[in-house]
């Protein structure tokens, strides 16, 4: 009798389970006065968006989509619908405060490398929440995907990334690079020897050879990672990273390659990467082989403007002798990221004769444009800005990129439909468009006449769900 009562009652559940899976996914229908489509520029005035669970299903005019009863309506007025903003290179679980002004001068690499250090002796458990933490800030601000590209210990993002897809925790969804591949030397020299091995072993993976890159990728497919990330020094050879590029390829991942100088970039190049990560000293021969290659530039304006100033201003008192640093160091980075040095160039020619005005002084940013390289762009976030979120940190550093002379659209493919495509995931985020996750954002204004209406998200939507919505109930 109880055998029989056991099999009566397993019955019953698999047969409810069996109807909750069969069970109409909730409709969701969003109007707004138009919506922007980043790959052509258009807009579509005024504009319907219906959703079935956590996808798109139909964009188009409120007479071209028919609602069955029941439906939940959302009316966003006069309100600009976007995709959901893509971050395509960011360190979630990082929030560097800025160091008092006489312990920056005691150390190599002045505030960061202590700040790296004091996070990664820090618990795992606490780093993780700290994580959680920037990533609702990041969702609540617009950005509803991030790659997340090392900083995170030795799984601290892949097991962010499960919480907030299992919905535990808010958050956009993540694309986790956990440890990064480093060559001895990179970002922490002059460590006890004692204990250099295991402070090391929770944030990196070094780089010893070409077997050691091979290693390396494994372990980090190991804790299931979405993509590889690779710092590259001078000190990194072509070999060593075209074996870790060609491991990550046989398990499906793409390589981000952080290089910054000209050789650095070069070996990436050479070696095969997915993306090169800031690249602030390519040239155009360069540009023109990762062209040809079919390479994503990923654009991380971080240190262009005044960002690190105002931080310090926030911070800490300074000096008169550090503000004035400071402020050569804003116009130094702003002609850096503008203005290609001269040497860079000339070095590309036998006698320099070859050289215009034109192309010594264009920026970083229209070169890439003209080059005809794929771009997209990334906050390379971890610092600590107070009085402000984390997501408010992030989404001030896209227009920036308007400010170096890139067209607002473009700014606006470059964190949604180009960064899509970097990622890999063209057919699931980065458009609003039949197929795709359910993520939207909405501004009041008009985002290609006014870039900074990123900065002043008032909707936010992922996978179907209203994150928030700060517009009057129409």
């Amino acid at each position: 009798m109880a055998r029989a009562q056991a099999l009566f009652l397993l019955a019953a559940l698999v047969f409810s389970g069996h109807l909750m899976a069969q069970s109409p996914a909730a409709v969701t229908l969003v109007k707004a006065g138009r919506l922007l489509d980043p790959r052509t520029g258009n807009f579509l005035a005024p504009a319907t968006v219906l959703i079935e669970g956590d996808k798109i299903k139909q964009v188009g005019s409120a007479s071209q989509i028919r609602v069955a009863a029941g439906a939940k309506i959302i009316d966003l007025g006069h309100a600009t619908l976007l995709p959901g903003l893509i971050d395509g290179h960011t360190h979630l679980l990082m929030d560097v405060v800025l160091q008092q002004e006489a312990e920056r001068a005691r150390h190599l690499n002045g505030g960061y490398v202590p700040a790296q250090l004091l996070a990664i002796v820090e618990s795992p458990g606490k780093r993780v929440l700290l994580g959680a933490q920037m990533a609702r800030e990041d969702l609540e601000s617009g950005i509803t995907t991030v790659r997340n590209v090392g900083h995170s210990g030795i799984d601290g993002d892949t097991e962010l990334r499960d919480a907030i897809n299992a919905g535990r925790v808010p958050g956009p969804r993540i694309l986790a690079a956990g440890r990064k591949l480093i060559t001895q030397g990179s970002y922490v020299q002059n460590l006890n020897p004692a204990l250099a091995e295991a402070i090391l072993k929770q944030e990196f993976f070094l780089i010893n050879g070409a077997d050691s890159a091979r290693q390396a990728v494994r372990e980090n497919v190991f804790h299931n990672v979405d993509v590889i990330k690779v710092t590259a020094e001078e000190s990194l050879t072509v070999p060593e990273l075209a074996a870790a590029i060609e491991e990550a390829h046989r398990n499906h991942l793409r390589v981000a390659v952080h290089a910054v100088d000209r050789i650095s970039i070069q070996t990436a190049i050479d070696a095969g990467a997915d993306s090169i990560e800031h690249g602030n000293d390519i040239t155009d021969k360069q540009l023109k082989q990762m062209r040809d290659k079919g390479m994503f530039f990923d654009f991380t304006p971080t240190s262009y403007g005044h960002f690190f100033t105002k931080v310090f201003e926030e911070t800490i008192a300074e000096s008169l002798v550090l503000r004035a640093e400071r402020l050569g160091a804003d116009e130094r980075n702003r002609q850096r990221f503008n203005d290609l040095a001269q040497q860079v160039l000339k070095s590309e020619f036998v006698d320099g004769s070859d050289v215009s005005d034109d192309q010594l002084y264009s920026s970083l940013v229209q070169r890439v444009l003209k080059s005809g390289v794929k771009f997209a762009a990334g906050t390379d976030m971890a610092w600590h800005y107070p009085g402000k979120t984390r997501g408010q940190t992030s989404v001030e550093r896209f227009p920036t990129l308007h400010e170096a002379g890139m067209p607002s659209l473009d700014v606006i493919r470059a964190i949604t439909t180009n960064a899509a495509e970097m990622l890999g995931w063209q057919d699931r985020v980065g458009a609003i468009e039949p197929g795709r996750f359910a993520d939207l954002v909405a501004v009041a204004g008009d985002p290609i006449a006014d870039i900074h209406e990123l900065e002043r998200v008032r909707f936010v939507m992922k996978d179907g769900r209203i994150v928030r919505n700060d517009f009057p109930a129409n």
